[in-house]
């Protein structure tokens, strides 16, 4: 956990000066944006069966050392962090095209 005691992970975002109105009609109409967004899901998706595994592996060594290891966590956050990065993207509420990161 934080310090502070608070929630370890927070999400932030700030509103847009202006949002681009071609980038939402490409999305909403002619499904472009998900197309663009293949080479994002072929990574994902792998990175999705190897975050299963961690979290099986962290509940394994919860169980024997009561502690969750800090690259584990990492690791899984920086993978929620991508497909929210993904989502934004794809729903319009974010213009800038996601990059190849977990930070």
């Amino acid at each position: 956990m934080a310090s502070a005691g608070g929630y370890p992970v927070r999400v932030e975002a700030d509103y847009p000066e202006r949002s681009s109105r071609g980038l939402a009609l490409l999305g909403l109409f002619f499904g472009i944006k998900g197309f663009l967004l293949m080479p994002h899901m072929i990574v994902l998706y792998l990175l999705m069966l190897l975050q299963g595994i961690v979290v099986w592996l962290g509940y394994l060594i919860v169980l024997f050392t009561g502690r969750y290891p800090p690259s584990m966590f990492d690791f899984l956050v920086g993978v929620t962090r991508w497909q929210t990065r993904i989502n934004l993207w794809l729903f319009g509420v974010a213009d800038e095209y996601p990059p190849f990161s977990l930070q």
